[in-house]
């Protein structure tokens, strides 16, 4: 038998196929896009997601018969807001994890539910990406069309309705809304009830491996599956991920260098970050927590750094030569440690941890006539470690303190930056077999929830090994001293960068 995992992500869909011993047997990844139709905002077609999926689903099974398909598992971006009227249409574009528009219904969210009670209930404080700040920015902006909201989904649980005709979600993605109280695994009548909102418009929320619903006729005659075929609930993208890099125990950490960057940390109880500094999530493994940094732009820096001063190196790769990001790695490997006192603010699209300001910017500090486009590069990628650094400081002050850290994603590709990762965080840190991410993640959960295995536990252990250690070198001690002093930089910007917000608000 097999195993569908579907990731709803935020530029593609991508979807594998996983056999009973673990193996990913196709993967396949079908594009879309998103907009930015004004600053701070990114929208998305719920259709398109939709779209993708078919294709990708027939993709996988023109390798494996409909019937052989034992089980699937979704997961995806969190924290959008996709609303639908009683026809289960979609109102409008939804409102992305990266859309930091909200940040106004934040403050007001967290006056009616109050300060250190919203953060008691959700673990978190309200962000401008969580759920619930964008369905009060709709009722403020929209009043029209939020008149006609019968339900709310997160992406992956949308594609569920798609998939399905019915309505669930799971306790690790919903745990992004503002709306879940965490500590007890469902939703929040008190804060349903502050809010003035109904809590009817949340699909029912179960465990992530639990079966919750099976293909329809419908959607069996779109996509190719054989109608009965059991969905498990699945799991947000960080949960996910975390599961198909085999953090699925207490003290276990990870880091993911993707568009974002995740520090993620399994619990067996709920704590919360004394000052909101950490997100506290329920976890994809029935019963446990997860402590999680996130921050918005970690890869995705360095993308956007090799789209706009690596135009060079693109022509190079696209000519057929080598990848434009080893040719920019190569040449930063030849900068010493420190890049010469040059430093990297990575807050491209505002910041969520441990910083949540959606004005926080990204610029380079501490330029001379000495820097070259080989010191940006490595600045570019040290600034992104120190800030994943953040968080795994904030952790270790909660009493996780890890002996080894699995590195996944992108962005764990380069050896340069693996190597700065384990000298920055003073940790030995290794990469494992499983390279898949999410999907992969949630396919083992749909294993699990049809019963391939009997925890989430033992389908990591069966499968997931530690392929390379990386020790801390001798650049450690010279990171030591650099990244105090990228730590107080923040602080010392901070006002300035909420002047210009308001600057360009007011010049626009």
């Amino acid at each position: 038998m097999y195993y569908i995992g579907i990731d709803v992500g935020t530029s593609s869909v991508k979807a594998l196929l996983v056999n009973a011993e673990g193996v990913v047997i196709k993967t396949t990844n079908p594009e879309y896009s998103f907009q930015t139709p004004k600053s701070l905002w990114a929208e998305a077609n719920p259709l398109d997601w939709w779209k993708a999926t078919q294709t990708a689903i027939k993709e996988l099974l023109l390798t494996v018969a409909s019937n052989e398909i034992a089980g699937i598992g979704l997961t995806g971006q969190m924290h959008g807001m996709v609303a639908l009227n009683k026809a289960g249409n979609v109102l409008r574009p939804c409102i992305m994890w990266n859309d930091q528009r909200s940040h106004m219904e934040c403050d007001e969210i967290s006056k009616k539910v109050g300060y250190e009670n919203i953060l008691k209930i959700t673990g978190n404080p309200v962000l401008p990406g969580f759920t619930a700040p964008k369905i009060l920015w709709t009722q403020k902006n929209e009043p029209d069309l939020f008149k006609l909201i019968d339900k709310v989904l997160l992406p992956k649980d949308f594609i569920r309705y798609k998939l399905t005709g019915e309505f669930f979600s799971d306790v690790s993605d919903a745990s992004g809304t503002s709306l879940l109280d965490v500590g007890k695994r469902t939703w929040s009548s008190e804060i349903f009830e502050a809010l003035g909102w109904s809590i009817s418009w949340m699909p029912e929320v179960t465990e992530s491996t639990e079966p919750t619903s099976t293909i329809s006729v419908e959607a069996a005659a779109l996509t190719g599956l054989h109608s009965g075929t059991p969905v498990v609930a699945g799991g947000g993208d960080c949960a996910a991920q975390a599961v198909g890099s085999g953090i699925v125990e207490e003290g276990k950490v990870s880091v993911t260098l993707g568009t974002s960057g995740v520090v993620f940390a399994q619990s067996d109880q709920y704590r919360v970050e004394p000052n909101g500094n950490l997100h506290a999530f329920c976890h994809a493994v029935p019963g446990k927590w997860h402590l999680m940094g996130v921050m918005l732009s970690a890869a995705g820096s360095f993308q956007w750094y090799k789209n706009q001063f690596g135009l060079e190196e693109q022509k190079i790769e696209n000519e057929g030569g080598a990848n434009a990001y080893e040719l920019l790695t190569t040449k930063a490997s030849q900068v010493k440690a420190g890049s010469e006192g040059l430093f990297f603010l990575p807050y491209l699209s505002g910041e969520r941890t441990p910083y949540p300001d959606p004005y926080a910017r990204g610029c380079f500090i501490g330029m001379s006539l000495r820097h070259q486009k080989k010191h940006h590069t490595r600045a570019v990628l040290e600034g992104v470690s120190y800030g994943l650094n953040d968080s795994l400081s904030l952790m270790r002050k909660l009493g996780v303190d890890p002996s080894e850290i699995v590195l996944s994603g992108g962005g764990s590709r380069s050896a340069l930056w693996k190597q700065m990762l384990a000298d920055v965080f003073a940790t030995p840190c290794a990469m494992v077999n499983a390279l898949e991410g999410a999907a992969y993640g949630a396919a083992f959960l749909a294993a699990v929830g049809v019963g391939g295995f009997g925890s989430v536990e033992e389908a990591c252990n069966s499968f997931i090994q530690k392929t390379e250690t990386i020790h801390p070198g001798s650049d450690q001690e010279i990171y030591s001293q650099y990244y105090p002093i990228y730590k107080s930089l923040y602080p010392s910007l901070k006002n300035q960068f909420a002047q210009i917000a308001d600057a360009i608000s007011i010049n626009s």
